[in-house]
């Protein structure tokens, strides 16, 4: 059934393509005018297995974002801090509403992920992981998932994974629909209140990527 799955999820990932293609031109020009070239963030993913893949999202972070991290005095490398300079005028309403990930779309088509599972982490971060940590690499990750439905980026890293256990345990084409439509009605959220996750940064052992991802 999941191989049934995974292919109705390409299939709709390449029909939601043809109608949002005229919106997805439009935020590529938005952040093209507003922050200059580099209009796309591309970073290596753990895809299903721990197999790596280029993920694509739009940038949202200014292009020096690992140096002000450091002039920030930032521990979690991966973090975020409270009006954070490093993000963009339009990249707080890129990630506010979630249209930061519309390229995600092709990585979808592509069959790197689904529109729902564990969001995929990025590599360094993985190497640390534990092998109950490792349990949300059994599934392909996904745009939206049962962690990003149940708290996003305001739980931490713990709860998350174990929220992911419980998808990976519980999966059902029936649960990702759920999970789609409670991402759609929550779509446009405020600004989650930033805080420390200790976690992320004891099992961060590599230096930044070129922006400061968000994991959820």
């Amino acid at each position: 059934m999941r191989s049934v799955w995974n292919g109705l999820n390409r299939l709709t990932a390449l029909l939601m393509l043809l109608p949002l293609a005229p919106l997805i031109l439009a935020v590529a020009a938005w952040v093209r005018i507003a922050d200059g070239k580099g209009v796309l963030f591309v970073q290596d993913r753990a895809g299903q297995d721990g197999v790596p893949f280029r993920m694509l999202k739009f940038r949202s972070m200014v292009h020096n974002s690992v140096a002000l991290s450091a002039e920030l005095g930032i521990d979690d490398p991966f973090g975020l801090v409270e009006n954070d300079p490093r993000i963009t005028r339009c990249g707080r309403i890129l990630r506010r509403t979630s249209l930061d990930e519309l390229p995600q779309l092709l990585n979808v088509v592509r069959g790197q992920m689904n529109l729902v599972g564990p969001r995929p982490d990025v590599l360094p971060q993985v190497a640390c992981y534990s092998p109950e940590d490792a349990r949300r690499l059994e599934v392909k990750p996904g745009i939206t998932g049962w962690a990003q439905v149940n708290g996003r980026d305001d739980i931490d890293w713990p709860t998350r994974f174990k929220l992911d256990r419980w998808y990976v345990d519980n999966w059902s084409p029936l649960l990702d629909l759920k999970i789609l439509w409670r991402t759609a009605i929550t779509v446009n959220r405020d600004e989650p209140p930033v805080h420390v996750d200790e976690h992320n940064i004891t099992r961060s052992s590599a230096p930044a990527s070129e922006e400061v991802s968000r994991a959820a």
